[in-house]
């Protein structure tokens, strides 16, 4: 497929925010990775880190009904998680939530790109600053990283109350992980992925500019301190989540 100049051509790793970017680089891309740190690339690795399945599935009242013609049980959101329901976008909660084999996980950032991006056929990988430096190293292993066969990264972004994209700095941070992963075993940057390193390499501390972003304290000021706790544990997972055949995430 000839390569137009929104998608980066001429690089074996590129970077590009929300659903936007995530189309397009889906175009060109061998393996799209997507990047939602706060919270549903954290939780789909904690959950496939204890062997379920994850369904994305666009935020809404729809997931409830994929679930049941799956047979799968639905996350729900934090605040409406309880005992008969304990499965929800918080990763904390999915630690210790009962197992299933089948989860659909909703979200309106990351849940919604994957699943646009499933319909594409490419390979998706869910990454995050747990599992960034696994998700670089196995993009490696596997031939992904060239120009022959870019990797795409995808900053999921939050979204404004009016619908548009909200960039935001824990994405751009667990995105960089992931590009600087790559930038170290040889891939070739594009010049939108060598610009977020410089972002990563002005952060000393990442886990308390997560802490203090903006998501970060939303989340703290909503009670769920422990997920951002949980999210900022850089390089502690060497799960690799992939999504192929549009289907479920499961270790790669």
């Amino acid at each position: 497929m000839a390569e137009g100049v929104f998608s980066q051509p001429g690089s074996g790793a590129r970077f590009d925010w929300g659903p936007a970017g995530a189309a397009e680089l889906a175009r060109v891309c061998s393996v799209l990775v997507v990047v939602d740190v706060l919270s549903f690339s954290t939780a789909v690795d904690v959950a496939v880190s204890r062997g379920i399945r994850v369904h994305p599935f666009p935020w809404g009242e729809q997931a409830r009904a994929y679930a049941d013609r799956l047979g799968a049980a639905v996350a729900v959101g934090r605040r409406h998680a309880n005992a008969d329901q304990p499965w929800s976008l918080s990763p904390a909660a999915l630690q210790t939530a009962p197992l299933v084999d089948e989860l659909v996980l909703p979200s309106p950032n990351g849940a919604t790109i994957c699943s646009a991006a499933a319909s594409t056929g490419v390979p998706v990988v869910a990454a995050c600053l747990r599992n960034a430096p696994a998700v670089a190293r196995w993009l490696h292993a596997h031939g992904h990283g060239t120009q022959s066969s870019p990797v795409g990264v995808i900053a999921a972004g939050e979204l404004w109350p009016d619908g548009t994209l909200r960039p935001c700095a824990e994405d751009l941070l667990g995105a960089a992980a992931v590009l600087d992963g790559l930038s170290m075993l040889g891939s070739p940057l594009s010049v939108e992925a060598a610009v977020s390193l410089a972002a990563l390499a002005a952060v000393r501390n990442i886990p308390a500019a997560v802490r203090r972003c903006v998501s970060g304290q939303e989340l703290i000021q909503r009670g769920f301190a422990e997920d951002v706790g949980l999210a900022v544990q850089s390089g502690t997972s060497s799960t690799v989540p992939i999504m192929t055949n549009g289907e479920c995430f499961t270790t790669a």
